[in-house]
């Protein structure tokens, strides 16, 4: 699999495949993907995340001689690799959803529709305690949506990162932000900070994203960049809800001339959100170009995607990491 069977890949986002093939999969309880079945794809030093759907114009099926996945599109055999077991969420990583709740409403995900479980502390700490028995713990991540309030999220996330912090690996904080969550998470023990302003696009933000501000939450990365240093911030931007190439480019050097990296995230449309929003899924193409572009801007910025050590990026498996998979 190379970057442009990868974006093939992402652009489709799901595929039929026999269950009975699936190992030891995790349901994600949180952002678009909540409440789907997917599993993740290995094949040349890329990975990617595909859900599963009998619907798709992708077939998944074994090779019985060599025991490797085949993935058949239009007929045709179109790559070829492994299924790689996950450790929670994601492989080599314990990404773990604290509130499967939220207070707020943006129109892309589905977790305010599923109103979900708030896992406890002893749940959150013995989850992590399996994966680290497991032996392939490289990474502890943590998000969450907002029961009650975004600091009440930020206050439980810092308890939690200080009790992990004995499993001596790096351990990511994807939050809503607040006025001092740097500061407190920071001092917690994290290692790497997300907070996701989703589009930049004013008017779509406005449109689908009913939570906070959008320059609260670019200001809150300006303060993350302070403290956790440059490689250390990420931010989620969708690409597919409406916006141009050229707002995508334009915002991107905003946010990495401030020193964070933004992971472009193709849009999914969940059952739970149709009617609701209008989405366009973007093209293989599309997702090479922007790829190739932020590239380029985190270049010039001496921002690198390849270091970070937890959440998103690392994993590789829903997006194209600029400095993985080109």
């Amino acid at each position: 699999m190379n970057a442009q069977i990868k974006a093939e890949l992402i652009s489709i986002g799901a595929i039929d495949i026999d269950p009975s093939i699936l190992g030891r999969l995790t349901i994600p309880t949180a952002g678009p993907g909540a409440g789907g079945k997917a599993f993740f794809f290995k094949s040349g030093g890329h990975r990617v995340r595909l859900v599963v759907d009998e619907g798709s114009p992708l077939r998944a099926v074994k090779d019985n001689d060599n025991g490797e996945i085949v993935i058949i599109k239009g007929g045709k055999e179109f790559v070829r690799g492994t299924i790689e077991e996950e450790l929670i969420h994601c492989p080599e990583q314990a990404y773990i959803t604290m509130s499967e709740r939220c207070i707020y409403d943006c129109k892309f995900c589905p977790v305010p529709k599923l109103n979900g479980k708030v896992k406890s502390s002893e749940e959150l700490l013995a989850l992590v305690e399996e994966a680290f028995k497991l032996g392939r713990m490289k990474g502890i991540s943590l998000t969450s949506g907002v029961e009650v309030s975004p600091e009440k999220e930020v206050e439980r996330a810092a308890e939690l990162v200080k009790k992990l912090k004995k499993y001596n690996v790096p351990i990511g904080v994807s939050v809503y932000p607040t006025k001092a969550s740097s500061r407190i998470l920071k001092e917690a023990g994290a290692s790497e900070v997300k907070y996701n302003v989703e589009t930049m696009d004013r008017e779509l933000y406005e449109k689908y994203c009913k939570k906070p501000p959008l320059d609260f939450t670019l200001e809150c990365l300006k303060d993350a960049v302070k403290i956790f240093g440059k490689n250390n911030v990420f931010t989620n931007f969708i690409a597919g809800l409406g916006e141009t190439d050229e707002t995508i480019e334009e915002n991107y050097e905003i946010l990495a001339k401030m020193g964070v990296i933004p992971i472009i995230r193709a849009v999914g449309v969940h059952p739970l959100r149709f009617g609701e929003l209008e989405a366009e899924r973007p093209t293989a193409e599309r997702l090479l170009k922007l790829a190739k572009m932020s590239r380029r801007i985190l270049d010039k910025y001496g921002l690198d995607a390849s270091k970070a050590k937890t959440m998103c990026l690392p994993c590789t498996g829903c997006d194209l990491n600029p400095h993985v998979d080109l």
